[in-house]
């Protein structure tokens, strides 16, 4: 077994053992092969549904390291990742990432995770009541924003 999976899956385990979250693990690694951050799923422990192994051990990196930029690390986590996942590794610039369990495997144990790429994918689009209203009220604070800061993404 490759040894940030193996580390990926104690930290899953522990996190279960501790009835912390869900059977979820995650380990960051720097370019140098060193492992900077962990993570386990946390959303009992902390009543938070976004305190999911992957985002855990992302925030846990970017204050180690003093930056929102990820790249050039590597991600291994316990089973693929969640949309929310996803979307959080792709904002920290992480372009390599390993997973070992499937959704399919999160789905047959409880986990709804299919659910939210069918939605994704345009099936059930009343999943959710998605609403967009005032955007012109709003529209200005997003050019001051552009215009005091220029671009940093």
């Amino acid at each position: 077994m490759n040894i940030y999976m193996k580390k990926a899956d104690e930290n899953a385990l522990n996190g279960i053992l501790n009835k912390e979250g869900g059977p979820f693990g995650a380990v960051i690694v720097d370019k140098q092969n060193n492992i900077i951050a962990n993570g386990n799923n946390k959303v009992l422990l902390n009543n938070d549904p976004t305190a999911h192994a992957e985002i855990v051990a992302i925030r846990e990196a970017c204050k180690k390291l003093g930056t929102y930029d990820l790249s050039g690390c590597t991600l291994y986590t316990s089973c693929e990742p969640c949309p929310m996942c996803l979307s959080a590794i792709i904002w920290s610039g992480i372009k390599d990432v390993y997973y070992a369990c499937t959704r399919t495997d999160a789905e047959n144990v409880g986990f709804r995770d299919n659910v939210i790429y069918e939605y994704l994918s345009g099936e059930h689009p009343d999943f959710i009541n998605l609403v967009q209203i005032d955007r012109e009220d709003c529209l200005d604070t997003m050019e001051k924003y552009k215009k005091d800061n220029g671009i940093i993404y």
